[in-house]
This record gives structure tokens, sequence and C-alpha cells, in this order.
């Protein structure tokens, strides 16, 4: 086992549990978890996360996750076990960029939500999740992977989920609302041995001016505004960063820049970000993509040379694609790294999970778990 290579949390999930996703993105007369709504699903996602588990300790993964089998989506399966939220589907789904670069690929559309009533994070069916994760894994250290606080508010920023006719007729007021609510459900999973919570968020990019892409570019764009937005997400973030470290918790993030059917969703350098996003988090650990281009030059890294506790995990191989990675590519790429941070703070992975959302990336179980094998010869060969 090396430790140095890391999964960024989700895999491929088999299709007799992706049958029953099916039928779930299709429903909006259902009510979060659904097993009460088809027969045999609790049974068959229990025994997911189970072999999931199970090869994920074969394949010698050292942090071991359910591999968001519980999901259908990254991050709205987190928004929709939190009481006072209801799911609807849209009129669209969200829009990613399709492989010729310029048509626009829609994702499912059961992404609607709309807030009825107070927001609570007790009794999250997560918690639920979770220690089954933990049984299943025994001895293994554990992580479980959630949305961020500032990726859930920016959704809902931009939506009618607040103002007069809304239950928060503020901003602010929804702001506190959900950090109550996430602050609620870090203190039940620390309570359940939760060991570390790692927040996902796919918001950065868009405050990178070299971002083509973000609605937050252009001349007549007000930057005191969008700058004031960013304090935002990053106060709420670390709000409740601080909560998990008072419980004990280790705290992670991983950035994406969007993978849906090996789809990619926007632009952006680090350089342009780090003096906000990776100075000024308070994570233990920072996933960062740098499996293209769009990422930038790894010079960013250096914004971590005064953060000398902070680990940071390069996602310089690809999780979109079927076949290996470019070893040498990467093998240059971690010497340049490790020429700006030590050696030791770096670790190694894909720029995602296989499976942000539950029909996965365009590749089969055997590729995947030969990518997972060729990233841990990587880190064995780097780091010994």
């Amino acid at each position: 086992m090396c430790e140095k290579f890391q999964i960024v949390g989700s895999l491929l999930r088999p299709q007799e549990l992706l049958d029953y996703k099916i039928k779930i993105e299709h429903r909006d007369d259902i009510t979060y978890p659904f097993y009460n709504d088809f027969e045999g699903y609790e049974e068959v996602e229990l025994a997911s996360i189970q072999n999931v588990v199970r090869k994920e300790i074969e394949n010698n993964i050292s942090v071991v996750t359910d591999g968001e089998h519980s999901k259908s989506l990254w991050h709205l399966d987190f928004v929709w076990g939190i009481e006072g939220f209801e799911r609807y589907i849209a009129d669209h789904g969200y829009f990613f960029k399709d492989f010729d670069g310029n048509s626009h690929y829609e994702t499912r559309k059961d992404i609607g939500l709309r807030i009825t009533g107070e927001l609570s994070g007790k009794n999250h069916h997560f918690i639920e999740i979770y220690k089954k994760l933990k049984e299943s894994a025994g001895d293994h250290e554990t992580k479980l992977c959630i949305p961020s606080p500032s990726h859930i508010l920016g959704e809902l920023s931009f939506s009618d989920n607040f103002g007069p006719d809304a239950f928060y007729k503020t901003k602010d007021d929804l702001k506190q609302a959900l950090a109550k609510a996430y602050t609620e459900f870090v203190e039940e999973y620390a309570a359940v041995g939760g060991e570390i919570l790692q927040f996902d968020d796919c918001l950065w990019q868009l405050f990178a001016d070299d971002n083509p892409n973000s609605p937050f570019t252009g001349e007549h764009i007000n930057q005191d505004e969008v700058q004031a937005l960013a304090t935002e997400f990053i106060e709420i973030n670390n709000q409740i960063i601080e909560v998990g470290h008072r419980l004990g918790l280790k705290m992670w993030t991983h950035n994406c820049r969007g993978n849906y059917d090996s789809r990619n969703m926007g632009a952006g350098s680090y350089v342009k970000i780090a003096n906000l996003f990776l100075k000024q988090l308070n994570y233990d650990r920072f996933f960062l993509e740098w499996d293209d281009e769009r990422a930038g030059s790894l010079e960013a890294l250096a914004v971590f040379k005064d953060k000398p506790n902070v680990e940071i995990v390069l996602g310089l191989l690809s999780s979109k694609t079927n076949s290996l990675d470019n070893e040498e590519r990467v093998l240059k790429m971690l010497d340049e790294a490790s020429n700006i941070i030590d050696k030791d703070r770096l670790f190694l992975s894909h720029q995602c999970g296989f499976a942000s959302c539950d029909g996965g990336n365009e590749l089969t179980e055997a590729e995947q778990w030969a990518k997972i094998q060729q990233g841990q010869q990587l880190a064995r060969q780097y780091w010994g």
C-alpha cells in the first residue's frame, strides 16, 4: 500500500444500482432517501457499498470511501437530506462542455431545490451511510465526501430561495441557516466516530479572471461585488472547518472543474485564485486538479509555503479517460511541484472521482482499477 496515492472519492457503480438511480432521476413525487419508493433499493445500495469497500481494500486504497454509491449526484443527495429542502425536476439540468468544446451537454434534471421550512442538519441520512461504511472498512481509515457550504450557498444564491416571498427573507438569513445545518451535521458525524470530512467544491474558478466561462469576467462586472462574494464563500467554509477541527476531525477539500460523463464545465487557473481559496481556506489537505492545461501553472503551489502543515494532493492523472496516463508527464510535474513544496507534503491522485454522478465517466470498471493501479505504481516509484 502506498499512502502517497489517494482517490478523490467516487467509483463506478454496478448496473443493478444504476437501474434504481435512473428511476429516481425521473421522479419528483418521492422522498429522500427513496427506500420506501423502490422495493429492494436499500438492500442493493448496501450490498454495493460493501462490495466497493472490499474492492478498495483489495486494491490497497489507504483512505476508504463508500465510492459514493449512496449518491445520485455528488452534492445534491446531501442537500436532499437536510430538513427544510424539497427536491424537484427542473426545466433543465446543468450544462457542461461537450467533447467538441463548443456545444453544451445537459445533465439530468432533478436538480431543483426549494426551501420549505427551517433548515436542520440533524438526523441526516448520511450519518447512517457513514456507519455502514465504517463497519465495512474495519480498521481502515475512512472519509465522507459532502459538498462545501459555499458551493451550496452559491447555487442557492443564483436561485429564488431568499427574498420577500421565500422562507428566508435575506441572503444573510439563508447563510446563517445553512451554517447552522452544517454545524449540526458535523457534530453528529464526529459523534459517530467520523475521521475525515471532505468538502467538495466546484465554484472557485468563477473568480479566476482568465476563465472565459465565468459570469464574473468582463469589463462591466463590479469586481468589488465579486470579491465580496468570494470572501463570503471563504468565511462560511472556514466557519464549518473550525467546527470540525474543534471536534477532532481532519478537514479536507477537493476542488473540481466539473466532471459529468467525462465532460468538464470550466476553465480558470489556480494562480488567479491562489491568494483567495488556496491561501485563506483552513483545510488540512487540498485535492487540486492539474490533469490538463486548464489549471494553469503549478506556480500556484507557492502560496502553501506559508502553510507548513497543509498537504496537497496533485490531481495529475485523469479519471475522464479510459486509457492509462502519460507517466513521463506525471513524473515531470511531480518534480516541478517538489521544487516548490516539500515532497513529503505532496500526494498523487486522479483529478476527480470516477463517478461524480451516478452514470460515471466513460470507461469500464476494469479500466478504472487499472488507472488506480497505475497511480499507485507511480506513487511508489516517486516516493518509494
